[in-house]
């Protein structure tokens, strides 16, 4: 049985999408098999693994509205082993709307991919920065959730509001959803600043912060305009290297068996 991880903050800018990403990629060519699951109507995550969303006729947004088989949708990363994509598409934007009278609204996500944990040892949701019901379907489908962190001045603002809102949804849609970690990103050791921000989280958090930090780095910024994750960009940069050891410590945390 696989496990969904949900990559969510509702404040934009965070490294959320790098996050989803790059973790997804690094989890795969640890050969683990991973679907990235892109539930961001901005579909930066369909389009940062090589595909144009202008071309996705089928999206996630068919298999939680329509009730389209959401085997029929998946698709194969072209240049990662193990790595499969739920894409998006802008018609996302739209089914807020339309959900809105539909019966357990908030657990469409769920059951479109409750039938692919069995297929899959990871499956990764790149939620939008929003908490509306898309990301709300996305918590109440997950069995964690990694909660991007910059490294910047206002990194504890709308923390709590997303803590909140996770408290919310296990008390009253998944009482099984867990905070997998807090991850810090965007992380410059030449600022005062970035090691403050650092201090402050892990002394209010202390034990779910990840031990993994992702900096700031060129390659992780350039790669999503080539369409492939940083580790196909340029494996010995940091930002590669950090993500595989982010992949590392959850792989490690959750004791997954390898796909094979």
């Amino acid at each position: 049985m696989g496990k969904i991880i949900a990559v969510a903050n509702q404040k934009g800018g965070v490294g959320k999408t790098t996050t989803a990403i790059n973790l997804a990629a690094s989890l795969a060519a640890l050969e683990y098999k991973t679907l990235l699951v892109d539930a961001d109507p901005q579909a930066n995550a369909t389009s940062g693994l090589g595909f144009d969303p202008a071309t996705i006729t089928t999206s996630i947004y068919e298999c939680m509205v329509e009730d389209v088989k959401v085997e029929d949708i998946i698709l194969q990363s072209p240049n990662i082993e193990f790595l499969d994509l739920i894409p998006s598409h802008i018609d996302l934007v739209g089914a807020e709307v339309e959900m809105i009278d539909l019966p357990n609204r908030e657990e469409k996500m769920r059951e479109v991919l409750k039938p692919l944990k069995e297929k899959y040892d990871y499956i990764i949701i790149d939620c939008s920065p929003s908490l509306g019901l898309i990301t709300v379907n996305s918590l109440t489908a997950a069995d964690s959730v990694v909660i991007p962190v910059q490294c910047e001045y206002f990194a504890l603002e709308g923390l709590g509001k997303l803590l909140n809102t996770i408290k919310i949804i296990q008390s009253r849609l998944n009482t099984e959803l867990a905070i997998e970690g807090i991850l810090l990103t965007m992380y410059d050791v030449r600022l005062r600043l970035s090691n403050q921000v650092v201090e402050e989280v892990k002394t209010h958090f202390q034990q779910m912060v990840f031990d993994t930090i992702i900096p700031r780095n060129v390659k992780l910024s350039e790669s999503p305009s080539f369409g492939i994750p940083a580790l196909l960009h340029d494996a010995e940069s940091k930002g590669a290297l950090s993500y595989l050891n982010l992949a590392r410590e959850i792989a490690e945390k959750n004791s997954v068996v390898l796909a094979k």
